[in-house]
């Protein structure tokens, strides 16, 4: 059953991550192409100071996760209940704190930026699009995080499909009828006001939990522990922008942006690889599943960075030559930036590697013995970041990130192997060297290739040579870790015959 699940759980995801990258590019260009860059860069960097705000939640929503997995598994209502309102409490303090967080910002903002815009219409920008924010937390947050510790993440994940779509045509409708930027961002908001709404909906009609009968006394455990631990998230999706938008400009923003288009929709892809795993994961540690959970989280691990180094490798050659396509018509900046690509890209490869190990240290809620880790990383990050980018610009930015992302992974990997799978960490190691070399043997093949073969100056020749590099690494990195991990990759074979012949029983 769990098996199952979590195959439920990666497949809709993944789907919504497809949807996501399709209308995530649909998006930003209209932006681009019919109020310019500078709006496209002032409308990223308001979402990402909004952003902050979840750092609140960063700390509270995977500790309310974790201390589901045990009532959750006894069908204990009444502790449910309990931790729910403890939750729903905590958010909606939240909810009043980022009232006045908005109110602090739409005074600060217009005086920090570097931009041609008036005030009004920056502020104007933000009351807009802080209204989804906040409907995220006063109504729906509580009950999306049960749904996914209840190994179901395939009802929120359905939920964000349908308000994804909607939000993507209201943009590209009213962009047509020549909206306003305020009226196009304001039916944004309208569209994903939808989803706290369905999910609140979802979770009355399907489960018999009455918060009104939990427990006003109730205290969650870890709650600042787990703020700690998650910091590092936040700062990762957001210091750039914000030392960009400080010390550069919109358009660097806006640049940022666009490659930030590429990253991210990989990155949330990659995610829903990961998605729901934590859930089994915890369901494994609650009940002492100490040898199922070793063989388990070793085939996933195996399956995990199969696919993360074809898709990264992949993306580290491809980037640029994507974005020179999709911007070749924009002349108010320049946005082919191959050193910023390159490592920007790798940054999130590096990040992208601690998954598996991260849902291991949150299902396990060991939030306050690697909250330390999370402060390094965010030091390290902010720090260099504001260093760097005096001299090197957008570059100096990425460099900030890379190295802020290898410091917290490596402690991942050494976390979770000594303390929660009590495994050797050569093991782990000898994964990450074998990254590397399958890395380096595709980026001196597509030398050869794109010196002989490609110039890409169209969508379609651009695909023709992204099937090639798809083909040749996908090829590559299988042939050697099936060499390398066979006994995984059989096992995987025979999770996958459990759960067709369940569905035939």
């Amino acid at each position: 059953m769990r098996g199952k699940k979590a195959l439920k759980n990666v497949a809709t995801s993944l789907f919504l991550e497809v949807v996501k990258i399709v209308c995530g590019f649909i998006a930003p260009i209209m932006i681009i192409n019919r109020f310019g860059s500078s709006v496209n860069g002032l409308i990223s960097s308001i979402t990402q100071f909004l952003t902050y705000i979840t750092l609140l939640e960063s700390g509270i929503g995977p500790v309310l996760k974790a201390a589901l997995y045990k009532p959750i598994a006894q069908k204990d209502n009444k502790e449910i209940a309990n931790i729910l309102k403890a939750g729903e409490r905590f958010f909606r303090t939240i909810a009043l704190i980022f009232i006045i967080y908005i109110c602090i910002l739409c005074v600060v903002y217009p005086l920090i930026i570097n931009t041609e815009f008036d005030a009004w219409f920056s502020i104007s920008l933000i009351l807009i699009i802080a209204i989804a924010t906040f409907a995220e937390y006063f109504f729906g947050i509580t009950y999306k995080i049960f749904i996914q510790a209840d190994q179901k993440k395939y009802v929120v994940s359905n939920i964000e499909i349908i308000t994804t779509v909607v939000n993507t045509i209201f943009i590209v409708v009213l962009i047509k009828l020549g909206g306003s930027v305020q009226v196009v961002k304001l039916f944004s908001a309208i569209a994903f006001l939808l989803r706290p709404l369905l999910q609140n909906m979802y979770f009355r009609k399907k489960y018999n939990i009455n918060l009104k009968e939990a427990s006003k006394d109730y205290n969650l455990k870890n709650k600042w522990d787990g703020l700690s631990q998650h910091i590092a998230a936040v700062v990762h999706n957001n210091t750039d922008i914000a030392v960009l938008t400080i010390l550069s400009t919109m358009t660097e923003v806006s640049v940022y942006s666009v490659y930030l288009l590429v990253v991210n929709g990989i990155k949330r892809f990659v995610e829903a690889l990961n998605s729901g795993i934590d859930a089994t994961f915890g369901d494994m540690i609650v009940r002492e599943e100490n040898e199922n959970l070793n063989k388990k989280f070793s085939m996933y691990e195996t399956l995990y960075l199969t696919i993360i180094t074809i898709i990264f490798t992949c993306t580290l050659i491809l980037i640029v030559p994507f974005v020179t396509v999709y911007t070749k018509n924009i002349t108010d900046a320049d946005y082919i930036r191959p050193l910023f690509g390159f490592l920007i890209v790798s940054a999130e490869f590096i990040h992208a590697i601690r998954f598996p190990y991260n849902s291991l240290v949150l299902a396990a809620g060991h939030f306050k013995q690697t909250r330390r880790g999370a402060w390094i990383e965010a030091i390290s990050n902010l720090g260099l970041s504001i260093i760097l980018v005096i001299k090197f610009g957008i570059v100096g930015v990425a460099i900030g990130t890379l190295v802020a992302m290898l410091i917290r992974t490596i402690e991942f990997l050494i976390y979770s192997s000594r303390i929660i799978l009590k495994r050797n960490l050569f093991i782990s190691i000898k994964k990450m060297i074998y990254i590397v070399i399958q890395v380096i043997l595709m980026l001196i093949i597509n030398k050869w290739i794109s010196s002989h073969f490609i110039s890409v100056s169209s969508y379609f020749i651009w695909a023709e040579y992204a099937a090639i590099i798809f083909i040749l690494t996908s090829m590559v990195v299988v042939l050697i870790n099936y060499i390398i991990y066979k006994n995984d990759f059989k096992q995987m074979k025979e999770v996958l015959k459990n759960i067709k012949t369940k569905q035939k029983g």
